[in-house]
Formats: structure tokens, C-alpha cells, sequence
């Protein structure tokens, strides 16, 4: 009977590593000096006029004008470089928000930030973000 279990663990294990690979942002391997891995890559959107005014995740006002960001992990207040990977375009912004929840977009950027790289026609851009300053949660 402990074989038969070990075999349905792995198993269940082997499918849960398969699902959680596919599709998802990923870290690109470049390395800050402590040697963690610090660029993530994939698509970003913008969230503008329905959350103008709205609370934020960590409290403040979400204000559309000022260069601030939603990201699902990364602590509240570190700062990060978001390049758009079709034209080279890159913004400075501080995260202060939860999310994107849509699909498998991995940054919400402020319309302001969304501006600074000219992704406003599209609505989203393919994006490398490089962690230049972590926040504290």
C-alpha cells in the first residue's frame, strides 16, 4: 500500500510542476550582485480612468498621473525598471498596487508609466522588469 501512495504523490506532484510551467512569466537569469535573479519578462497592461481615486492595495489613492504599478508579489515600494521590449522604452516605477488578475500579464502599469513607454495604442507590451530597489511589505 506505501508504494501505491509514493507512486499517486509523485504523480500528482509530476502534474502540479507540468501546469504551474506553462505559459507563466519568467525570471531571465541576469543576476544582481548578491546573484539572485532580478529581470522578470512578459506582458504588461495599464489601468487608468475606472481606479482613478480608488484605495490601492497597500492604502494610498491610486493616482493615474504619478509612475506607480500593480504586481502580484513583489513588496510594496520597491522600485522597478519596466522596458518595452518593441521599442526600447523604459519607466522607472514604484509598486503600490496588487495584480494584474488577467490572464498572463505580470505588471499593471499607471497610465503615466504606460505613457513613458508608449504602450497606450496596444494596451499592453512585451515587457523585461529589472528590480532596482526592493520595497518593505
Amino acid at each position: 500500500m506505501a508504494g501505491r501512495s509514493a507512486v499517486v504523490t509523485i504523480s500528482l506532484f509530476s502534474l502540479l510542476l507540468w501546469g504551474c510551467g506553462s505559459g507563466s512569466p519568467r525570471f531571465t537569469g541576469k543576476g544582481t550582485s548578491s546573484g539572485s535573479a532580478s529581470q522578470l519578462q512578459g506582458i504588461a497592461s495599464y489601468y487608468a480612468d475606472e481606479f482613478h481615486g480608488r484605495t490601492t492595495a497597500n492604502g494610498e489613492t491610486y493616482d493615474m498621473y504619478a509612475l506607480t504599478a500593480a504586481h502580484r508579489t513583489l513588496p510594496f515600494n520597491s522600485r522597478v525598471r519596466v522596458t518595452n521590449l518593441d521599442n526600447g522604452k523604459s519607466v522607472v516605477v514604484r509598486i503600490n498596487d496588487r495584480g494584474p488578475f488577467k490572464g498572463e500579464r505580470i505588471i499593471d502599469l499607471s497610465l503615466a508609466a504606460a505613457k513613458e513607454v508608449d504602450m497606450i495604442p496596444r494596451g499592453t507590451a512585451n515587457v523585461t522588469i529589472d528590480v532596482i530597489g526592493a520595497g518593505a511589505q
